[in-house]
C-alpha cells in the first residue's frame, strides 16, 4: 500500500461526513438538548476523525495504533449518545438506525486499518539512517 494523504483515507473521509452530519442534526435541537446530549454527541463524533488524524501524524507505530484505538473508542461513545438521542426523542428511529449502521461500518474499516498498521509494524524495521556526527566543543553562543 503506497502512502496516501490523510484526506484520501476512506476511514477519515467517513469520519468527517459523520461528524458534519451530527453537527447539522444537533443544530436543529432546542437549547437544552444541544447543551446536554448534543454537546456530548458532537464532541464524540468529532473525536473519531481527530484521533485518526492524530494517528496519521505519529512516527512510531505504537502511537499510531493507540490513537486508532482512541478513534474506535469514540465510535462507541458516539453510538451511546446516538441511542440516548433516540431514547429522548431527539432523533427518529430511521435516523438512529442509519447512524448506527454507518458507525458499525466505520468500526469495521477502522479495525482493518489497525490490523494493517500492526502488520506494517512487524514487517518494517524503523531505524535512523547511518550518519556521522561532528561534535563541537566551542560555545556556539
Amino acid at each position: 500500500m503506497a502512502y496516501e494523504a490523510l484526506e484520501e483515507l476512506e476511514v477519515f473521509q467517513i469520519a468527517e461526513r459523520i461528524c458534519d452530519r451530527y453537527w447539522e442534526i444537533v443544530q436543529m435541537w432546542n437549547e437544552h438538548a444541544r447543551v446536554t446530549v448534543g454537546r456530548q454527541l458532537v464532541r464524540a463524533a468529532d473525536s473519531i476523525g481527530a484521533n485518526i488524524a492524530e494517528s496519521y501524524g505519529r512516527f512510531h507505530f505504537g502511537e499510531r495504533i493507540q490513537f486508532l484505538y482512541y478513534a474506535r473508542g469514540s465510535i462507541y461513545e458516539t453510538k451511546f449518545w446516538t441511542r440516548r438521542a433516540k431514547a429522548r426523542s431527539l432523533i427518529n428511529q430511521e435516523t438512529a438506525d442509519n447512524a448506527l449502521r454507518v458507525l458499525d461500518d466505520l468500526a469495521l474499516k477502522l479495525n482493518t486499518l489497525i490490523r494493517y498498521t500492526k502488520t506494517k509494524k512487524s514487517a518494517t524495521k524503523i531505524a535512523e539512517p547511518p550518519t556521522s556526527y561532528i561534535l563541537h566543543t566551542e560555545d556556539p553562543f
